[in-house]
Formats: C-alpha cells, sequence, structure tokens
C-alpha cells in the first residue's frame, strides 16, 4: 500500500535513507529536512512497515524533482520503487508540474520509467538550492534525468 507519510513515520523514513546514505548510494537528509518536507514524501507498506519511500519536491514554477527514493534492501526487486516514483508523477497534473528530474546513480531504473538523461548545467535552481550544500560539490557524480 502506498499512502503519503505522516510525522510517525519519519525516524523510520531517516532509518531507510541512511542505510543507502551510508554505503554512498544517495544523501542522507537531516531529521529536520524530512520533517520540514514531509507532505512531499510517500511511503510503502508491507505488513505494517515501511518498505520503501520517495518524495517529490517543487523547485520551481513548472519543475519538481523526485528524492530520497530508497527501498529496504530485503524488499529490493519486488516494483515497489517504480510504484513509488509513478505515486510522485502522478501529482504532476494536479500541481502544475510539466518537467521533474531526478540525480541518481541509477539512471536506468529512471529510463524505464520515460527519463531522459540531460545535462545538470541545465537545471540552475536545484545545483544553488541543495546542490551547493551536498559534500560531493562541484565534482557530483549522479546522472541528471528528465521526465516532461
Amino acid at each position: 500500500m502506498i499512502r503519503k507519510a505522516r510525522t510517525e513515520d519519519v525516524e523510520e523514513i531517516k532509518q531507510i535513507i541512511d542505510f543507502w546514505a551510508d554505503r554512498g548510494q544517495m544523501l542522507s537528509r537531516p531529521l529536520s529536512e524530512i520533517y520540514d518536507y514531509l507532505r512531499d514524501y510517500y511511503v510503502f507498506l508491507e505488513e505494517g512497515w515501511i518498505a520503501g519511500v520517495c518524495a517529490m519536491h517543487i523547485c520551481w514554477e513548472d519543475l519538481a524533482e523526485v528524492r530520497s527514493l530508497a527501498i529496504r534492501e530485503e524488499h529490493r526487486k519486488k516494483k515497489i520503487g517504480k510504484r513509488l516514483v509513478e505515486a510522485c508523477i502522478s501529482e504532476k497534473e494536479i500541481l502544475g508540474i510539466c518537467k521533474i528530474f531526478v540525480l541518481t546513480y541509477q539512471p536506468a531504473f529512471f529510463q524505464k520509467l520515460g527519463f531522459q538523461k540531460i545535462d545538470r548545467a541545465t537545471l540552475p535552481h536545484k545545483i544553488w538550492a541543495d546542490c551547493i550544500k551536498c559534500p560531493k560539490f562541484p565534482d557530483c557524480d549522479e546522472v541528471a534525468l528528465i521526465l516532461k
């Protein structure tokens, strides 16, 4: 089952994200940031536990980012990530978003969902809003993709 995240989910969301962040697969998110952007998050529940998480954050008038896609290791390969990203994308029309982008180490996954590679430099709002705080800035090795 997929639903919007709740405050009671924040600690578990952070644990799932940090598991992959500790392995260099994504960026960690401070607890305060997860609370600040809780309305951006979806969770996938399986047997009462959060098996996966994903967020869609609005960056600009017509641009949003899919971020923090993380699936518990024991729940990978069950199409949970695909379903979470599709839940985020489903908000596109409701919110009036024309383009959704992602920065990822897993470009093939997103390409299967219709995202296409782009130059990171075409995302100036993203670069200056979040990327400048990243420990990998300016030597980012994530791949930028967009869905129009």
